[in-house]
């Protein structure tokens, strides 16, 4: 049993954080009245300049497992959400083999149970990644996939794409599109802009996404599908999702702490360090992902969590891999470059990254209720550090925010009940 005193919670009906004690009993919120008179059974948190909130809930992670396991494995990402406040994440399919049988999804499945938070595997949409043949839809639902996703390499095929959203509205899922026109974009390092044309480089065009985007949510329209836009960097992506909304399309999206800290000139920089896909891009774009997130039109931020090694990332630009973690970095960025900022309250960030992607993936998490699970992160909003990958529980490196000052710390984290997180024993 355990007592948690003294903290603001964002839950309970409260849409922002109010004073309120919370006793866990058997892995759930109990209610008060249930708590021993004696408390010496009783484990007391003192939470007293924190916020508890629900665990955040990051629905798009790369956890490299199988294939790629010396940049990171189940297990050393689940610590490496759990330093980061977030208790659930859902993890994509390109791995190597891909995750696209029943059999590949029930070996995620089972190895994630020995991991300290929730592990949820996607299910790719066509055999392969190959963009052609699809899933046994039916087959990996039965297995346990959260959801199904081709993330990394878009589905170029619109007919594939509409067979596909067809047979996920018949097994109840939904399909997260990575939305780049992989005929313009190809291999390339950067946003079309002034940053690849001062690098003599060829760019990735931000009508490539939009472009995507749009063919994904008429097809979604047609098809009566639910559709989940991911990793959107582009303003006019933003204003294709809005419209959508408006006229009561199923669709929903995410952006990723880069997309709304960051500019393509992080390139000139930091080079391979800042190198992601969708790519980093303009002023305006991060502003209007920023609007998009305050005004709703953008309902999660997720980390698009990307390991890679340290000599890969050393390689010319044009030549590394794209990429880069965040799980343990997503709440205080968020914190620094929302909420410190006055743009959001800190209870529509907790929806953003935990209610949200929960009701999104169809999880009874995101939420603190009497009878809930108890899955937390308790967080001092204020506190100021310094990003050090040295100390990340991530066997990757590759931040373009090592050495940024952020403000928001996690303290705990709890899954079930049990702290499977504390502060204080983040040692190198």
């Amino acid at each position: 049993m355990l007592l948690i005193q003294n903290g603001r919670v964002v839950g309970f009906g409260a849409q922002e954080p109010s004073r309120r004690d919370i006793f866990i009993n058997k892995g759930k919120i109990a209610p008060l009245s249930d708590m021993p008179k004696v408390l010496r059974d009783v484990t007391v948190l003192d939470a007293a300049g924190c916020i508890v909130a629900p665990g955040l809930v990051d629905m798009h992670v790369h956890l490299r497992d199988p294939g790629q396991t010396d940049k990171e494995d189940l297990l050393s990402g689940a610590l490496a959400a759990a330093a980061g406040g977030v208790t659930t994440v859902a993890c994509m399919p390109n791995t190597s083999p891909v995750i696209d049988t029943a059999d590949s999804v029930r070996d995620i499945v089972l190895r994630a149970k020995k991991a300290v938070v929730n592990i949820l595997p996607y299910a790719a949409v066509t055999v392969g990644q190959k963009g052609t043949v699809l899933s046994d839809f039916a087959a990996v639902k039965a297995a346990g996939a959260c959801a199904l996703s081709d993330d990394g390499v878009p589905v170029m095929n619109a007919a594939v794409l509409r067979r596909a959203m067809l047979e996920a509205i018949n097994n109840g899922l939904f399909i997260s599109s990575h939305c780049e026109d992989a005929d313009l974009v190809k291999n390339y390092a950067v946003n079309d802009g002034a940053v690849s044309r001062r690098l003599g480089l060829p760019g990735r065009p931000a009508v490539a996404e939009s472009l995507m985007a749009a063919r994904d949510v008429m097809l979604a329209h047609e098809t009566g599908s639910r559709l989940h836009i991911a990793h959107v960097s582009a303003a006019e992506t933003v204003h294709i999702i809005r419209q959508a909304k408006a006229l009561g399309i199923s669709v929903t999206a995410e952006t990723c702490p880069q997309y709304f800290t960051l500019t393509e000139e992080e390139v000139l920089r930091q080079g391979a360090l800042a190198r992601v896909n969708p790519p980093l891009r303009t002023e305006k774009d991060v502003e209007a992902v920023i609007e998009g997130l305050c005004d709703g039109t953008l309902d999660a931020i997720a980390t698009d969590h990307a390991p890679h090694l340290s000599a890969e990332k050393a390689r010319p630009l044009p030549d590394a891999p794209s990429g880069m973690v965040g799980l343990e970095t997503s709440l205080a960025l968020s914190l620094t470059a929302l909420c410190h900022t006055g743009r959001m309250s800190v209870g529509t960030l907790i929806r953003l990254m935990s209610e949200n992607p929960a009701k999104i993936l169809g999880l009874s998490k995101g939420h603190l209720d009497v009878g809930s699970c108890a899955d937390l992160v308790i967080f001092d909003p204020d506190e100021a550090w310094t990003v050090d990958s040295g100390r990340f529980y991530s066997k990757s490196r590759n931040t373009p925010f090592n050495g940024m000052s952020v403000k928001g710390r996690v303290k705990y984290t709890l899954v079930g009940g049990e702290i499977v997180y504390k502060e204080t024993d983040h040692v190198i």
